[in-house]
């Protein structure tokens, strides 16, 4: 299964990001839920992402962060060395996906939760 970090996360209910969170474990994909302010969501910790969390063998970053948010990311995003960033709606960040390239990490313009509806995931 595809260890999947979802940057972006908050306690929210109504955020997509819970959304990708709950089909995601419905599909039995390890998640690691992190957030700008923490948090727990149906039990789960949300890591802060100030903390810089080390996170080993990302294989999916999904991205539920505004471009104008992701800047000061950069670094660790990257820095998780996921196989792949999935770019959701609204997260589409061309100077983030030429550094993704930059670094062999494919970036990904799609949805996640249609990704795991349409077996693409």
């Amino acid at each position: 299964m595809k260890k999947t970090v979802i940057v972006g996360a908050s306690d929210n209910p109504a955020r997509y990001a819970q959304i990708a969170l709950q089909m995601l474990k419905e599909y039995d994909h390890p998640t690691v839920p992190i957030g700008i302010h923490g948090g727990e969501y149906r039990g789960q910790r949300i890591l802060d992402m100030k903390d810089k969390p080390d996170i080993g063998e990302v294989d999916t970053v999904t991205l539920y962060l505004s471009p104008k948010n992701q800047k000061e990311w950069y670094e660790y995003l990257l820095s998780l060395n996921p196989k792949r960033i999935i770019f959701n709606p609204g997260t589409e960040n061309q100077e983030l996906i030429d550094m993704a390239k930059e670094q062999n990490i494919e970036p990904v313009i799609g949805c996640t939760l249609v990704m795991l509806r349409t077996g693409q995931y």
